[in-house]
């Protein structure tokens, strides 16, 4: 049975890559929320195995760690692991701070250790 991950505030582009490379490693659907509220609403209506937040929402700009506070502060959907979508050390830092797993970059597709990484949910 595949594994779902919901994937938070990419662009297209962006949402189309980490699909791939998601698709390519794992069996998996990718589905995509563009805001807090979507992601929210999809983890409160449907079992998630991943979540996946980009540091900054493509739709709007906001803060992807807002989007983890937010989830990780709702006993009803706490437990479903999050990681942080950025090429910024600091910011895994600070999302890992606030009940996140250590996430990737979006330059780091395809390197063995994010793989490792992500068959903890995913496998």
């Amino acid at each position: 049975m595949s594994k779902r991950v919901l994937n938070v505030g990419q662009c297209a582009f962006d949402q189309a890559g980490i699909s791939r490379f998601l698709s390519q490693q794992f069996d998996v659907v990718v589905e995509s929320a563009d805001q807090l509220d979507d992601a929210l609403t999809s983890l409160r209506n449907g079992h998630f195995d991943l979540v996946l937040v980009n540091r900054q929402l493509d739709s709007d700009a906001s803060d992807g760690l807002a989007v983890i506070e937010a989830i990780k502060s709702d006993a009803s959907i706490s437990s479903v692991p999050v990681m942080l979508v950025s090429n910024y050390a600091d910011a895994h830092e600070r999302a890992a701070n606030v009940g996140a797993e250590f996430g990737f970059g979006k330059a780091e597709y395809g390197d063995e250790a994010v793989t490792q990484r992500l068959a903890k949910f995913l496998a």
